[in-house]
């Protein structure tokens, strides 16, 4: 992966990360973000996988089900957020539309996937800092903005 800081003003700055093919991405871009010590952004990227896995949450269940795609598929939309987490540290939330194929669409939770050939992320941190915490009634964790 290579990152550049391509832009900076006031307490924000701006970043892309450029992926490698065979990066798992949610991986690369949670270690990116832990090692930048970022704890109030959004993101987004567009690019392809050679697989990947979205969920569906069960609120029941309280869990993600699971959505494999075990083929090629463009990143169309991959949405998300850095905020501090319960742990201290970089917690990402995502979401993500691929496109098959076919012209058909997975889409969910972003869980994790493999890069196929690159993935182009860009990344705004604000220099507020977001807190998520865990919500046990719901078996998720959340952006709290009263302890932000």
């Amino acid at each position: 992966m290579e990152s550049r800081l391509v832009w900076q003003n006031a307490g924000e700055r701006t970043y892309v990360l450029v992926l490698d093919a065979g990066e798992e991405a949610f991986a690369a871009i949670a270690a990116f973000a832990k090692a930048s010590k970022l704890d109030a952004a959004s993101l987004s990227a567009i690019g392809a996988f050679e697989s990947a896995t979205v969920g569906w949450f069960d609120l029941a269940k309280k869990t993600y089900k699971p959505i494999e795609i075990d083929s090629q598929c463009e990143a169309l939309s991959l949405l998300g957020d850095i905020a501090l987490g319960d742990d201290g540290s970089a917690s990402l939330h995502m979401h993500a539309v691929l496109g098959l194929s076919d012209g058909t669409c997975r889409g969910g939770h972003f869980l994790k996937g493999i890069v196929r050939p690159t993935l182009e992320v860009t990344i705004v941190e604000t220099p507020a800092q977001l807190r998520r915490r865990k919500r046990p009634e719901l078996g998720i964790a959340l952006i709290d903005l009263s302890a932000s």
